[in-house]
Formats: C-alpha cells, sequence, structure tokens
C-alpha cells in the first residue's frame, strides 16, 4: 500500500486518539491537530506505547482560517483527512450557543476551503444521531427525517452535514459522514480512554468517576420517560468499534469504492441500553455500589434513540462486536488505571 497520509483533526481526544492508534496499526502515517482544548499532550505519549510510533503534532485551533490554510499547504500530499475536532456536549451548547456555532461550523469551512485549494479530496466526517432529535420510528435509519434540532450541538451536526453536501457536489471532494450513536469504553490496554476535562457532560465518565470517588454522586437526568424504567434510552457503543469503523471509511475513499460524493452511515450498535441498564452494567461487571439520585431531566435530550446498522454492516462492511458489559468493564479499567497514576 505505501505508508499514507491521514490528517486527523482532535486527535488527541477520546474518539481521536483509538482511531489514530487503528490508523496506525494498518501501515498509515498520521498526522494530528488539536487545539488540546478537551484533552492533555500525554495522549500522544500513551498513543505511542500502543503503536511504537509518535504521531506528528500541530497544536492550533481549525477556526483560525490562516494557521488551517498554512497546515494544508505544507501537507498537500495527505491523502485523506477525519475530521472529529470539534464540542461536543449538548447541556454546555444550550448555554453557549455561539462558542459551538464558531467553533464547530467554522473549523470544518477552513478546512474544506485548504482541501480545495490543495488538492485534498476525501474527508470522513465525525456526525452524530442528534442529527435525527426524536426520531419518528425506531430504530432509526440513514434515511430517517433530519428533525429540527433540540441542541446548538445537534444543529452545528446537521449544518455541517449540510456544507458538506453542497460543497461535494461542487468540487472534487469525497465526504463519509459517520452517525455515532454514544461512544463509551477504553483502549484495552487502559493507556487512552475518555479524559474529559473538568466535570464530564456523559454519563460513563460520571459513572467511573463516582465509583472511583471523585464524585459524590451521579445524578440520574429523568426517570419519567415513556421508556421500559423511565430513564432514558440509547445506543451506546465501544469506542474502538467505532475507531475500527474509520478506519473502513478511509480505505473505502482510498479504494474509489464510494457510491456518491457525501456518503452517510450509522455507527452503532442496534440495541437500547436505558440509563440504569447502564449503571446495572457497570455494577455487575466492577463488584462497585453506585451512589445515584434521580433529578429532573435535562433541556436537549431526547427520549429513546437507537441505531438500524443494517447499511453500515453491509455497505461498508463493518460491525460492532463489543457488548455493554465488556464497554462498562474497558470504562472502569481505564478510570482505575487514571486513579493508580495520581497515587
Amino acid at each position: 500500500m505505501g505508508n499514507k497520509k491521514i490528517l486527523v483533526t482532535g486527535g488527541t481526544g477520546f474518539i481521536g486518539s483509538h482511531t489514530v492508534v487503528e490508523l496506525q496499526q494498518h501501515g498509515y502515517d498520521v498526522v494530528i491537530i488539536d487545539n488540546l482544548s478537551n484533552s492533555t499532550i500525554e495522549v500522544l505519549d500513551n498513543i505511542a506505547k500502543i503503536t511504537g510510533i509518535v504521531p506528528v503534532f500541530e497544536q492550533f485551533d481549525l477556526a483560525d482560517a490562516d494557521r488551517t490554510t498554512d497546515f494544508l499547504h505544507r501537507h498537500s500530499d495527505i491523502s485523506g483527512i477525519i475530521h472529529f475536532a470539534a464540542f461536543k456536549a449538548v447541556g454546555e451548547s444550550m448555554e453557549k450557543p455561539l462558542h459551538y456555532y464558531r467553533n464547530n461550523v467554522q473549523s470544518l469551512i477552513n478546512l474544506l476551503e485548504g482541501m480545495k485549494n490543495n488538492g485534498i479530496t476525501n474527508l470522513v466526517f465525525s456526525s452524530s444521531c442528534t442529527v435525527y432529535g426524536q426520531p419518528d420510528e425506531l430504530p432509526v435509519t440513514e434515511k430517517a427525517p433530519i428533525k429540527p434540532a433540540w441542541s446548538p450541538y445537534g444543529n452545528t451536526k446537521q449544518m455541517c452535514e449540510d456544507i458538506l453536501k453542497f460543497t461535494t457536489m461542487a468540487h472534487p471532494i469525497h465526504a463519509i459522514a459517520l452517525r455515532y450513536f454514544n461512544p463509551i469504553g477504553a483502549h484495552h490496554t487502559s493507556l487512552i480512554g475518555e479524559l474529559p476535562l473538568g466535570v464530564p457532560n456523559n454519563l460513563v465518565p460520571f459513572i467511573t468517576q463516582t465509583a472511583i470517588g471523585q464524585r459524590s454522586c451521579l445524578s440520574v437526568f429523568g426517570n419519567d420517560y415513556n421508556t421500559p424504567d423511565g430513564t432514558a434510552v440509547r445506543d451506546y457503543i465501544h469506542v474502538v468499534d467505532i475507531a475500527k469503523a474509520h478506519v473502513v471509511a478511509v480505505e473505502r475513499m482510498l479504494n474509489g469504492k464510494c457510491k456518491l460524493d457525501l456518503e452517510i452511515f450509522n455507527l452503532g450498535t442496534g440495541i437500547g441500553y436505558s440509563v440504569m441498564d447502564v449503571i446495572n452494567a457497570f455494577e455487575k461487571v466492577s463488584g462497585e455500589k453506585l451512589n445515584y439520585k434521580i433529578v429532573p431531566r435535562r433541556p436537549g435530550d431526547v427520549e429513546m434513540v437507537w441505531a438500524d446498522t443494517r447499511f453500515a454492516n453491509e455497505e461498508l462492511g463493518w460491525k460492532a462486536e463489543k457488548n455493554v458489559d465488556e464497554m462498562m468493564l474497558a470504562a472502569w479499567n481505564w478510570e482505575k488505571a487514571l486513579a493508580a497514576k495520581k497515587i
């Protein structure tokens, strides 16, 4: 194959770092851009411990058009880009909408402009099941209607997909948008995992931080949903399964197998787990009793969503392999590894 160069934006983040590992293990040369707004530079060393290779790294903000233009001019030999870099907390986006629009939308525009000007033609975009809002039918297929967004975060993903649709029509750029459901877990080495700076916005790091004693109590947002146990239902997927899908998507592009200028795939397991299901799985695999309390619902949260994964399974040739117990055990082992470093 020869070592093709792939740019991973947000490559020191949760999903980004696991994808860098998978790419390196498949023989790609990886370059990372990250502004470290929600990750740490130590991630690079831990990637190197897993793969034996330190990725090339530049620290800057992709919303800075001049820096982005300069970078892509210097790295015009890039074969493809995987674009993770974005703010991703639903609740925070309700409080800081402009923060989200500037970062998430402007960074994509800058990247596409740089791709167009430097002959870079392949982009894998980190999208989200939030584009579906509260779907009319479950499980959700890729053909489900895009509903009005429930949060600025979800709206930025919808806008970015629209930008990709029209840009790929106008210019010789191919894009694959991967709509993730809820990535959790950590690498089996416990060298990389989810490391939110400050108070976590996602369920699983809050569970593990509560169990380790870093947080006093887990808040369960709402138990009055129209679901089997009253708590919200999501499709949780292991982060390594998500990372592997990105390698498959990159290879699909590089091998000229894309059937449309913009292709869209759901990445999930196809199984809906409630918040209580996840808590129960954690307690089972960890042997820890979790301190939690029921609090009112959060604005922006949908009631139930899980994926129809058949299109990704058949067309991409990718399938999630790990179950919720494996995901929770990996997340717990990662949290314990973090705690051991602090002692």
